[in-house]
């Protein structure tokens, strides 16, 4: 039997060839040492193939996230979404993705900061957590957003499941609800807004497009294909439509300015014709004004859990604690009996409101500081906070926690 073992000698024309690929690298010890072999290192080879087993189970470990939020989407009814699918066993067609999958790839990339569906897509095929959940499959990302944009009212449904079963686990009480509302601007640059004039003058135009490409009976030679034209066609007809709806929000608009004393002309007031539902609103860290969505989002004070949130066109926070409060209860069939919020939300008409539903209010305001006693004074006022309410009335006591 030779004392060489098969693949010795390739063995070692590999090992040779990485000493002197380290020995070209990396330099020699000087002095007395040069006599001395090279060093050698392992090498790392990123041009090579590879092929494994993978146990799926094992790339998450037992307590993740991922775990608990299939495990939490399991106990939800998913009969709204099956019942739209049509793929059956025993007939030809692409099988659709669960409506489960789809939602916990959604709930997990929401917690982790991640709303972009391409970049959930690139996640699927590495990113440990989200290969266990697809079980190491890609999901598109045009079938991403497709699951959220086409089913918004089985979303909304699944919300308020969500929320039932974590009042089940008792999780979430209900108790104190804590507001507040924050400025998002929306995609319309500020350039897309226009007052009447303008977007009369589009929406003509727009109507003009629409009847020019209706009008194509035939294809003629140097025309666009038809896939084309029905694009085109389908396009102008959506341009169409916003630009209607535009007009009737500016109406909306100029009905709300007549009531408001710091626009004296409703004729100046201007629209999105890109984004109709848009409403110009003050930017709270800049100041300056753009294209926003005010969301308010209301939370439960001691499991600090969203339990509801809205998404409205008021350009303050003036009136939202009311509609807030029963979003709650439709979602939640539960009453809070306490609300938190912050100065901009309190008014006379809010106090009433909360007195008359039996919730206790607690407002946050600002002291009557001595530079400007006479505006705070004013803004408590008008909130419905009477002198003997006034910040500087309540003193904490350290020694007692009074």
């Amino acid at each position: 039997m030779s004392a060489e073992t098969p693949g010795a000698s390739a063995q070692g024309e590999i090992w040779d060839k990485t000493t002197v690929a380290v020995a070209e690298a990396e330099p020699t010890r000087g002095g007395a040492a040069d006599s001395a072999p090279a060093l050698r290192f392992k090498t790392v080879d990123r041009q090579q193939m590879a092929w494994g087993p993978i146990e799926v189970e094992s790339l998450i470990p037992p307590d993740h996230l991922a775990r608990a939020i299939w495990e939490l989407t399991g106990k939800l009814d998913w009969s709204r979404f099956c019942a739209q699918v049509k793929a059956v066993a025993g007939k030809a067609g692409c099988s659709p993705y669960p409506p489960r999958l789809l939602a916990s790839l959604w709930i997990l990339a929401y917690s982790e900061g991640i709303s972009p569906p391409r970049e959930m897509e690139e996640l699927c095929a590495y990113h440990p957590a989200y290969r266990w959940l697809t079980g190491l499959q890609v999901v598109g990302y045009h079938t991403l957003s497709d699951f959220r944009v086409e089913q918004k009212e089985e979303l909304d449904e699944l919300f308020a499941q969500v929320l039932a079963v974590l009042q089940g686990e008792g999780m979430i009480q209900l108790e104190q609800i804590m507001q507040d509302g924050t400025k998002v601007k929306a995609a319309a640059s500020p350039g897309s807004m226009h007052r009447a004039a303008t977007l009369q003058r589009h929406l003509e135009a727009a109507r003009e497009r629409v009847r020019r490409l209706g009008s194509w009976s035939e294809q003629a030679p140097g025309e666009s294909r038809p896939r084309q034209r029905a694009a085109q066609q389908r396009a102008a007809r959506e341009k169409l439509q916003r630009m209607e709806q535009s007009l009737e929000e500016l109406k909306k608009v100029r009905a709300e300015a007549l009531g408001a004393a710091s626009l004296k002309d409703p004729k100046e007031c201007r629209v999105s014709e890109t984004e109709p539902e848009v409403r110009k609103m003050k930017q709270p860290i800049t100041g300056g004004f753009a294209p926003s969505y005010n969301v308010q989002v209301m939370t439960d004070a001691v499991a600090d859990l969203i339990v509801s949130f809205q998404v409205v066109q008021a350009g303050n926070d003036q009136g939202q604690l009311e509609s807030g409060l029963e979003e709650v209860q439709r979602r939640t069939g539960v009453s809070p009996k306490q609300a938190v919020v912050d100065e901009g939300y309190l008014s006379w008409d809010t106090v009433r409101e909360m007195a008359q539903r039996e919730v206790d209010l607690i407002g946050g305001g600002t002291a009557l500081e001595e530079k400007k006693a006479a505006s705070n004074r004013k803004r408590l006022e008008n909130s419905g906070v009477t002198p003997e309410y006034y910040p500087q009335r309540f003193v904490y006591d350290a020694e007692k926690d009074l």
